[in-house]
């Protein structure tokens, strides 16, 4: 398995995607270590790397996100990321991981030890690739649920959030997020930009907002469309093109990524 990632990174036309494309070869194996361990049942996948691997947006995301919405069905972090460094593990990775469960988001970094250098990716023996992993443990209620399977490296059957709910996570994430990321605005132009994707979630999105202490106005009866707007007065866009830049599948996407563009999907 692991000489089919070196094949992989040494088959790109374009070396700088190497990164990338490592990166989620990755998250995959790790997500389906997750599916085989039972993980799959009480958490539900979010956020970005979700949209990339049930729906296929054009960009790489770094982290995996997930929410844990049946704690009955049992929750082991720990145990579930020992199974992941015994996976690759037997494949000869040198594996490290490190892990924060005393807040209600746990945290974890996966760390594979002088990958970079060995696929030829990096000068320095000594780099690491590293895939965060969080779970929030106490999620706003509300969430829509659904199961999909996919093949991305592996087959994977993944419970995620519903459509309405990822997009309901999106806005949340913009909205109280207290820096603008890059690669949020594109996801949103993305969403916004389809037809026939769903209106968010909005029992969800207000839950969350309310968790997390939006107060003007009431989170009960914010417009996100109005909300969204004043959000993104003052935004500095020549910084959020080089946040989302090094992860758009195809270079010319940055051209998406205006204000008019979104104001136009939003209004």
């Amino acid at each position: 398995m692991k000489e089919f990632l070196f094949s992989l990174v040494r088959s790109l036309p374009y070396p700088a995607r190497g990164r990338n494309v490592a990166r989620e070869y990755l998250q995959a194996r790790i997500l389906g270590s997750l599916q085989r361990s039972g993980a799959m049942i009480p958490l539900a996948f979010q956020g970005g790397t979700a949209l990339r691997f049930l729906f296929s947006i054009p960009r790489f995301s770094e982290d995996l996100d997930f929410a844990l919405e049946r704690p009955e069905a049992g929750y082991d972090l720990r145990g579930w990321l020992k199974d992941v460094e015994r996976t690759f593990a037997a494949e000869g990775y040198q594996v490290g991981i490190k892990v924060g469960d005393r807040r209600a988001v746990h945290s974890a970094f996966i760390r594979f030890y002088g990958l970079p250098y060995e696929l030829e990716l990096s000068r320095q023996p000594g780099e690491a690739f590293s895939v965060k992993i969080e779970v929030d443990t106490l999620p706003p209620a509300g969430a829509g649920l659904a199961t999909t399977l996919v093949r991305r490296y592996e087959t994977l059957q993944l419970q995620h959030h519903d459509r309405a709910s990822l997009l309901a996570g999106k806005l949340h994430a913009v909205l109280q997020r207290p820096y603008a990321k890059g690669r949020d605005i594109y996801d949103l132009v993305w969403y916004l930009s389809d037809p026939e994707w769903p209106p968010p979630n909005l029992v969800l999105l207000r839950n969350a907002l309310a968790q997390t202490g939006w107060t003007e106005p009431d989170a009960a009866a914010v417009n996100w469309r109005e909300a969204l707007l004043e959000r993104l007065r003052g935004l500095d866009w020549e910084r959020l093109l080089a946040d989302a830049r090094p992860f758009l599948e195809c270079p010319e996407d940055r051209r998406l990524l205006t204000r008019e563009n979104l104001e136009r999907v939003v209004i």
